[in-house]
């Protein structure tokens, strides 16, 4: 029979990336799952890229918020309320364990689960749940995801995080540049441009050019002035998270600022080197099966030879996977 289950983390970036390996032990131990999610709408496609689920619910709390009493935002929160209530699930698992998601939850039928008040970074949210589950708050987000998944299903996980990210990844050839992510939306999280510069430099003498993204005008005209006059860079156009993916997934190592997309890269399986400088790596430190290193710490970042020594290894790393799959007559390309 059918189990029926749904799936309760709306954002944000980085946290739906480390969903995705709890989303893979559960449809890996629990037999015949239908998975639905509701998720932020601006951050559908993540959950929509993993095999196992079934339905994507979307919604725009961030949005409504601004206009929460407008006829608009109104009619939209009685449409979820409407499309939630015809609904009937086995198990509806927070994830996220905040007031926000409890909002969504109470609106949902099916036994509740979710961290106790001694998880949740909101304890008040533990309240709302039928079934509480203790996971320990300081260790790696990917980790506690898997925990909370096998404590509410009743098995034990094993081997590595798998991202389920077979559906970008597939095909795509790998090339030689490097995609930059040099810009936040935080200043306190920015990093020197003279740094930038030498890590810049470094990739040039490994034959990659550079691909910065952005996500706004203002971080669009930061990376601008990081790359200017430097013909081997391009600033890429904002683009929707798929395309973004693509780009990732063919690049030869990824360095980024502490940020969504850094992990995402990391989740697709390229070698990324994340620079922390506002937040700690502890609870959200870069995980995926290639060369990861998270750098720094709140008020400490890391210095432009920590981050250079990290390329070189993330590179012969590279080198190294790609010389196994040709060993192996696998066809490789980009070499």
């Amino acid at each position: 029979m059918t189990k029926k289950i749904l799936i309760v983390r709306t954002s944000s970036l980085g946290d739906l990336v480390h969903m995705l390996p709890a989303i893979s032990d559960i449809a890996r131990h629990v037999a015949d799952a239908q998975i639905d999610w509701i998720v932020e709408e601006s951050f559908a496609e993540i959950p929509a890229w993993h095999p196992a689920i079934h339905e994507v619910i979307p919604v725009a709390h961030r949005r409504w918020r601004k206009h929460w009493w407008s006829g608009e935002t109104r009619s939209a929160r009685n449409a979820l309320r409407k499309n939630l209530d015809g609904r009937r699930y086995d198990i509806v698992l927070d994830m996220q364990a905040l007031m926000k998601s409890v909002w969504l939850v109470r609106q949902t039928h099916g036994v509740r689960h979710g961290l106790d008040r001694k998880s949740a970074r909101e304890p008040l949210a533990s309240f709302f749940y039928d079934v509480k589950h203790t996971v320990n708050f300081w260790q790696p987000a990917v980790t506690r995801q898997r925990e909370l998944a096998a404590a509410a299903f009743n098995y034990v996980y094993d081997g590595e995080p798998d991202f389920g990210l077979d559906a970008i990844t597939a095909g795509v050839e790998i090339q030689p540049y490097a995609v930059i992510m040099p810009s936040a939306s935080r200043d306190d999280k920015l990093w020197p441009a003279a740094d930038w510069q030498k890590v810049f430099g470094r990739l040039h003498e490994h034959g990659l050019n550079l691909k910065l993204l952005s996500g706004s005008p203002s971080e669009t005209e930061r990376a601008m002035e990081l790359v200017a006059g430097n013909s081997r860079a391009e600033v890429l156009p904002r683009m929707g998270l798929t395309d973004v993916a693509k780009v990732l997934a063919g690049a030869r190592i990824m360095v980024g600022l502490d940020s969504g997309l850094t992990h995402l890269s990391a989740g697709l399986g390229r070698p990324t080197i994340g620079i922390y400088k506002a937040s700690t790596p502890v609870r959200t430190p870069l995980e995926g099966p290639a060369y990861t290193a998270s750098l720094g710490e709140r008020g400490n970042a890391p210095s432009a030879e920590t981050v250079l020594s990290a390329v070189e290894q993330a590179l012969a790393f590279d080198d190294s996977s790609r010389a196994d799959l040709l060993g192996s007559d696998t066809p490789v390309s980009g070499q």
